[in-house]
């Protein structure tokens, strides 16, 4: 039976990068997979995901209106779907997650979505609250603090200052957003690691030292 997945992690921790490979690996056996993503997240321009460790794949742009239910039966029609694959989760509305359980329960399509949890506040993004309630399988994927502890949260930061006020949604990667351990958020201590790029390092590297510290 197909899942709704959702797999959050603060940033930086290689969710991109995880969908391009499961994207592949769809692909390598002749299966389609329909990779979407909220329109909000322009950073690399519309119609792709492209991953900090430079990989990117072609990807549909949807709004916040988009029935994605319906866009998806009418892209079934014309090539069979296999498997859902969403970025950047987070910024869906709470009738869109309704939907993707309609793909789930009454299509049996696998569907997996990735993105964060909690916003710069430590509020959840509204996509987050609702895969949080309906997803059947919930999955961390895990990333690092400066310290070498679990990050757990995301800071904003601005001409290099913590800031704790401002709208929900403001786009933007390492020079807009650092992952924290609880401590260090709650200190406002950012270290100096977070003005080095960081797109040099694999995904995968940094997951391996956040279990090394475990």
């Amino acid at each position: 039976m197909a899942q709704l997945f959702f797999r959050y992690s603060t940033m930086n921790a290689g969710k991109t990068l995880d969908l391009i490979k499961i994207a592949y690996n769809y692909m390598e056996r002749g299966k389609r997979p329909l990779i979407l993503i909220p329109h909000v997240d322009n950073r690399y321009g519309a119609g792709k995901v492209v991953s900090k460790a430079g990989a990117e794949m072609p990807a549909l742009t949807v709004e916040d209106e988009t029935n994605l239910l319906s866009f998806f039966i009418e892209e079934n029609e014309k090539h069979p779907v296999d498997c859902v694959l969403i970025d950047e989760g987070q910024f869906l509305k709470k009738q869109q997650v309704l939907e993707l359980t309609e793909i789930v329960d009454s299509l049996n399509t696998p569907v997996i979505v990735y993105g964060l949890k909690n916003d710069f506040k430590n509020d959840l993004f509204e996509g987050a609250l609702n895969l949080l309630i309906y997803a059947d399988k919930i999955e961390e994927i895990k990333t690092i603090c400066w310290c070498g502890r679990k990050a757990t949260m995301v800071a904003r930061v601005i001409d290099g200052k913590f800031v704790r006020n401002g709208e929900q949604i403001m786009v933007g990667g390492n020079e807009l957003y650092v992952s924290l351990c609880r401590k260090h958020y709650n200190d406002g201590r950012l270290g100096e690691e977070h003005t080095r790029p960081s797109s040099h390092l694999h995904a995968g590297a940094e997951t391996k030292l956040y279990h090394a510290e475990e």
